[in-house]
Parts: C-alpha cells; structure tokens; sequence
C-alpha cells in the first residue's frame, strides 16, 4: 500500500498537478504584490507627493489674462515693445508642457516685433479646470489669443500637437492669421481614415482610456507616475540629439506638479485631442501660407508630407539636420533662417 501511494504520488499526472498548484500560487502572488505596490502609490501620491510647487515664470516677460469662459482664464507671455507684425507662439501638449517650450523664439524675436506666448487651457499659468479637453476647445484658445492684437494678422508658430490647434484655427479664421509655422508637427504618419473600422475601433480604445484616466482615485497617481523628474527626463531626451536642457526638466517638473495639473495631459494620453485623419481633415484644407519645419521625430514619421505638399500648394517644408523634434532648441540659428526666409517669401 505504501509503495503503491508513493508510485502515484510521484506520477506525471500528480506531478503536473502540483505544478499547476505552484504556478498559480506564483501568479496569485504576483498579482497581490502588484495590487499593494499599486496602492502604496496611489496612498504616497495622493498624501506625499506635493501637488503645489513654486511655479516661476515659463518667460521673463509680462503676463497678460485673456478671459476663456470654456475654460476660465488663459495666461500669455507678451512684449510690446517691438514694432511690426505680431508672433504668436503656441507649444505643444504632453505630460509637462507649457510656453516655457517656445521660449529660444519668444527670446529671439522680442525685441525685433509683438510676441505672445500662450500657456493652452490646463497648462502653465493657464487655469486648470476638471473639464473636457477638446481640439475645439484649443483651437478656440487659439483664436482668442489670435484676437488680442486688434485684427491685425500675426505670424504663429506652433509646436507638435499644438500645430493641429493652430491649422484649426486657420481654418475658422483665416483672417487672423498671416502666416503659419509648424514645427514637428503630429498626425503626418499614416493612420486609419475617418470611418473605417480601424478607425472606429481605435476612437472606441480612446474613449474607454478616458473614461478609465478620469476615475478621481487614480488618476493624479497615475499622472504622477508619467512626471516623475526620470520620466521626464527620459521622454524629452527622445526629441534631443543632445544632452537635454536641466532648465527644461526643472519647469516641467513644477509645472507638471500643480493642481489639476493631470486634466489636460490625461486626456491627451488617451488619445481624445489628436483630430481624426488630420491630414485629409484639417491640414490639406488650411488655405494660410504654411511651412513645417521637421527633420527626425520619435512620435512622428512625416511620411505623408510630400503628400500633403502635392495635394496643398500653400505649404512647402525645410528639413533641420540633426534634430529630434525640438531644432529651436538644438539649431535655432538654422531654425530661424528658415522661418525668416518663408517670412520674407510672403512680403
């Protein structure tokens, strides 16, 4: 009897069986260790983590607030003192972003003509509020601070995702806008077309990722997560050939640890404020004299762009060599030579 127990307990079927014990075992622990380290951070985010930093100036220059009922009040840096048309400078949005990504053309162009530097609604200086975040809602952000120069049509220069606000705004009022600059700008990789069933499926991915980023319990922790000094350091090393600025991942850490800070860049990581098949949707249709700046890019191929050049004769392009999605930062010389030619091309 005892050597018949010991030769079943030792067959492959019983064997198999205390295998299937032990990895599941293993993988009930891994979960009940993952569900704690998930808590411990959403406890230390929400009571350890200071959501309140001292947050400096992303300019040295005054400030002006431009009323926005959609979104409360806007903040813009500005200087007057220069004499001409005005420059607008819209950046991009990310985890970390505000106007302190224009500034090496902010610096450059301010004593030589009007410059306005605009945080977007939910970022720099900008309010904040627990709103929902759209591409109209920027591009009327836009608009608003295309007004404050009285009607005059000003240059913009805008920056990666805040290049689709600033094509949105051309679109609406052409008569604000002089000329438009866009630099890196997203949404020219290939994708799915407005309704297709990629399409289709991938805006139903987008929302459900919203929804989910909106739960209040997680969501600063999560935000949190994406803003740690590491992180940002490691996504903005991806758009620099170079060593990135220190200066720079300082102001995007503070201004990333502000209240309600998390709103805006949530919902620009699900994915809810890139416009549909951009390309055929909104750049192809802007009629503004418009050139794109661009060379390598890790979020962007630009392999629709001698498309986009074809379909729209109003756009042409200049390739800054090497960068990485950011060339007024690493080659701003070359970067506004380009401009100032495109610049004197319309006069």
């Amino acid at each position: 009897m005892s050597k018949h127990s010991d030769s079943h307990a030792n067959s492959p079927k019983h064997a198999r069986r205390r295998g299937g014990c032990c990895l599941g075992s293993l993988i009930g622990g891994a979960i009940r260790m993952a569900f704690m380290a998930a808590g411990g951070w959403i406890a230390y985010s929400h009571l350890k983590i200071d959501h309140q930093l001292p947050l400096p100036k992303a300019l040295p220059a005054e400030q002006m607030w431009i009323p926005f009922p959609p979104s409360g009040t806007l903040n813009a840096y500005v200087e007057r003192t220069g004499a001409g048309r005005p420059l607008v400078l819209i950046h991009s949005v990310n985890a970390a972003a505000d106007a302190y990504e224009m500034r090496p053309l902010f610096q450059r162009y301010r004593s030589s003509r009007p410059v306005l530097a605009l945080d977007l609604p939910g970022f720099g200086f900008s309010t904040r509020p627990d709103i929902d975040y759209t591409p109209d809602l920027f591009a009327q952000a836009v608009i608003a601070a295309l007004q404050q120069f009285d009607g005059t049509p000003a240059d913009v220069i805008a920056l990666s995702l805040g290049s689709e606000f600033a094509a949105q705004a051309a679109r609406r009022r052409p008569d604000l806008l002089h000329s438009l600059t866009l630099i890196s700008p997203s949404s020219l990789s290939r994708q799915p077309q407005s309704g297709t069933p990629q399409a289709i499926q991938q805006r139903a991915m987008s929302d459900r990722a919203h929804n989910w980023l909106r739960i209040r319990l997680w969501a600063r922790p999560f935000y949190d997560l994406l803003t740690t000094r590491r992180s940002i350091q490691y996504f903005l090393q991806k758009s620099f050939t170079g060593a990135v600025p220190p200066d720079l991942v300082d102001h995007a850490y503070a201004t990333a640890h502000q209240p309600g800070a998390e709103h805006a860049p949530l919902t620009f990581v699900s994915g809810k404020l890139f416009t549909p098949d951009a390309m055929q949707t909104l750049y192809r249709l802007v009629t503004t004299p418009t050139l794109v700046v661009y060379d390598q890019d890790a979020f962007v191929s630009f392999d629709l762009l001698p498309e986009l050049l074809r379909q729209n004769p109003t756009w042409r392009a200049e390739r800054i060599t090497p960068t990485l999605g950011l060339p007024h930062f690493e080659r701003l010389g070359e970067t506004a030579q380009a401009i100032e030619r495109f610049w004197a091309e319309l006069e």
